[in-house]
């Protein structure tokens, strides 16, 4: 019954077949690329936030961004294959969260909004 349920909210589209074999395929490769993508994206993020020197800091914020991008149109490549897939969350389990958290802004020494 769980296995069904899941079906239901499971956010896919239709898978594009690629071979099976030990070498790799189209999928594999489109995967590693998005790995070493978020890597770099993130190692781009610490670069950013310890570079001292103003045009560096401009030339590593150009390169972040274009990684960036290059790892959203992977992933977005990847879900149209229907090798990415998301999970659809209970909408009471959404609600459940968003008043955990807006509870711990009570703790913040300043009384922002959740927007």
């Amino acid at each position: 019954m769980q296995n069904q349920n899941q079906n239901q909210t499971t956010i896919q589209n239709p898978i594009t077949q690629v071979p099976k074999s030990p070498q790799m395929n189209e999928r594999d490769f489109v995967n590693d690329i998005l790995a070493m993508e978020k890597y770099m994206t993130n190692s781009y993020s610490t670069a950013l936030n310890e570079a001292s020197h103003q045009h560096l800091y401009e030339d590593l914020l150009q390169i972040f961004t274009e990684t960036q991008n290059m790892q959203h149109d992977l992933y977005n490549l990847m879900f149209q294959k229907g090798w990415y897939k998301l999970e659809a969350e209970d909408s009471q389990k959404i609600q459940q969260s968003l008043q955990q958290h807006q509870g711990y802004m009570n703790q913040f020494p300043y009384q922002g909004t959740i927007q």
